[in-house]
């Protein structure tokens, strides 16, 4: 295919620069369960309160999140992660204070979806970060941007691609659910989905998807 100019413009995910995601059926895929998870029951006052006093602790809170993709019906669906049959989010969690992001990103996993929390059965295949989202102060305003009149932010959230194998068990706590979604009912969904969930399909569009059929 070429443009009005004559020039070549490519058309397959080859020739977009090795940007090919494998996505495979939701099928190749064992899911079951595991014991819960203590979750901090906390008004927002109260959560507040406690990030200014991590904050004044250790400074900069740093999250990280997985984006996990799966082929369900021939369309790309992204696994979330549901709290309480209302809160949509994906895998993942607060950064240990000194954690690099990838260590810290594979331990959430392991802890959130794997049945063993040493995490030697599971070895997550982390790729590139797709964004980063930062919160100027403890709201819960977020930029997808690092403010210019922001001189010290209260947190920063990373989302990296985590390419799945072939097959895999996933383990859930019984106070969670972990759904497959459609791209194309996140895109752009903030009053479902949130800000950073509905923006995924967007980061997302530089790739080609490879669905291989089970």
């Amino acid at each position: 295919m070429s443009d009005e100019m004559g020039a070549s413009v490519p058309i397959n995910g080859s020739d977009r620069n090795g940007y090919v995601v494998d996505i495979y059926p939701l099928s190749s895929y064992y899911f079951g369960s595991k014991e819960a998870i203590p979750f901090k029951d906390e008004t927002l006052y109260n959560r507040v309160l406690r990030m200014k006093s991590n904050y004044d602790a250790h400074g900069l809170r740093t999250c990280v999140e997985a984006v996990l993709l799966v082929e369900l019906f021939k369309h790309p669906h992204l696994l979330l992660l549901q709290v309480r049959n209302s809160i949509f989010k994906l895998p993942g969690g607060r950064l240990r204070p000194g954690e690099s992001d990838i260590y810290g990103l594979k331990r959430k996993l392991t802890r959130k979806l794997s049945l063993n929390e040493d995490g030697g059965e599971v070895d997550w295949e982390v790729g590139e970060c797709l964004g980063m989202w930062w919160k100027p102060d403890f709201e819960t305003l977020l930029f997808p941007y690092f403010p210019p009149n922001v001189k010290r932010p209260k947190e920063c959230t990373k989302l990296f691609l985590v390419k799945l194998p072939v097959s895999q068990k996933f383990f859930v706590p019984k106070n969670l659910k972990l759904l497959a979604v459609p791209l194309c009912q996140i895109h752009e969904n903030h009053k479902t989905y949130g800000q950073i969930i509905s923006g995924v399909p967007q980061l997302l569009s530089k790739f080609s998807f490879n669905i291989i059929a089970s």
